[in-house]
C-alpha cells in the first residue's frame, strides 16, 4: 500500500519542478548551474523557471514570484468561502497546486519575524482558514468514497493528493463493505 507521504511528496516534487513565472527586481547576468542555464535578467523583466529555480532567485534579491503565483491570506478567505457555499456532494475546483502553495506560505509565515504582531495574527489566520478548507474537503471526500464509483465529472475537481486519499478510501470502505455483508462467512 503506498503512503499518503509519499503521494504529498511527489506532488511537491511535481511542484517544484513545474514551471512559474518571476519578475526580476533588477539587472543581473546570466547564471549557469549544471544542465541548466537561467537569465540574463533586466530589472522588471518576467521570466519563466521551474519553481524551485524561481525560490532560490526570491531568496537572493534576483526576483520576486508574481502575485497569481502566490497564495495569500486573501486568496484562502475566498477558497475558505467558495467550500462553504458548496453542498456535501459537491468539491470546488481549487486553484492550481494548492496544497503544495499552501505548505510552503505557511512555512514562510512560521519563519519570517515572529515578534510582528501582524505576522502572527496572519499565520493564525492561515492556520485557521487551512484547517477547515482541509476538513471540509475531507468530509466531501470520505462521502463520496462511501458511495458507488464515482463519474470522472464528480472526480475532476479533486487535487492529486486528494484522489489518491479518494482512491485508497474507496477501496477500503468497499472492502469492508464486502466483508460485514458477507452471508456468515467471518474468518476467525
Amino acid at each position: 500500500m503506498v503512503k499518503a507521504s509519499n503521494s504529498i511528496k511527489n506532488a511537491d516534487l511535481e511542484f517544484e519542478n513545474s514551471s512559474i513565472y518571476i519578475t526580476a527586481n533588477r539587472t543581473c547576468p546570466e547564471i549557469k548551474l549544471v544542465g541548466l542555464t537561467v537569465g540574463p535578467f533586466d530589472e522588471g523583466s518576467e521570466h519563466e523557471v521551474y519553481y524551485w529555480v524561481a525560490a532560490e532567485l526570491v531568496k537572493s534579491g534576483v526576483g520576486r514570484f508574481r502575485e497569481d503565483e502566490k497564495l495569500s491570506l486573501n486568496k484562502l478567505n475566498k477558497v475558505q468561502w467558495t467550500e462553504r457555499v458548496q453542498t456535501a456532494g459537491q468539491i470546488s475546483k481549487l486553484p492550481e497546486d494548492f496544497y503544495p502553495k499552501l505548505r510552503r506560505f505557511t512555512s514562510e509565515l512560521e519563519t519570517g519575524p515572529n515578534k510582528n504582531p501582524e505576522k502572527m495574527l496572519e499565520l493564525e489566520k492561515t492556520r485557521h482558514l487551512s484547517r477547515d478548507i482541509v476538513n471540509s474537503r475531507l468530509r466531501k471526500i470520505i462521502s463520496i468514497a462511501s458511495a458507488p464509483a464515482q463519474t470522472e465529472q464528480v472526480l475532476r475537481n479533486l487535487t492529486e493528493e486528494e484522489r489518491f486519499l479518494y482512491k485508497q478510501l474507496y477501496r477500503l470502505i468497499n472492502e469492508w463493505r464486502t466483508q460485514i455483508l458477507e452471508n456468515g462467512s467471518a474468518e476467525e
